[in-house]
């Protein structure tokens, strides 16, 4: 699977566990909206996945990227109700970084 530079990053730190190595890969005033909430800018999100990573020691296995949709399917598989779970994440870039990211 092709998958942009920053993803594969972001696939690397989640499965590692970097919750400052995933943060770099946004802009300083990038938006994660995942489980009814929204954060905003890098530190929020690298408090945010830190938490997740905590609690739910989740690893993604990609399965499908869409480039024209900018959407990539994954299994996510941790410690939570329901594991492994498929989810889509929806991604907007600028420079080369995750400038918004939706996971659902």
């Amino acid at each position: 699977m092709n998958l942009p530079n920053v993803i594969t990053e972001l696939i690397k730190t989640q499965n590692n566990f970097d919750s400052i190595a995933y943060a770099k890969c946004f802009t300083e005033t990038a938006i994660v909206f995942d489980e009814g909430k929204t954060h905003n800018g890098r530190k929020e999100i690298e408090t945010w996945i830190d938490k997740a990573n905590k609690d739910y020691q989740a690893t993604m296995k990609p399965l499908e990227y869409s480039e024209t949709e900018n959407t990539l399917k994954t299994e996510l598989t941790g410690n939570f109700p329901g594991s492994p779970i498929t989810l889509t994440y929806y991604y907007e870039f600028e420079d080369g970084l995750i400038h918004s990211l939706k996971i659902v």
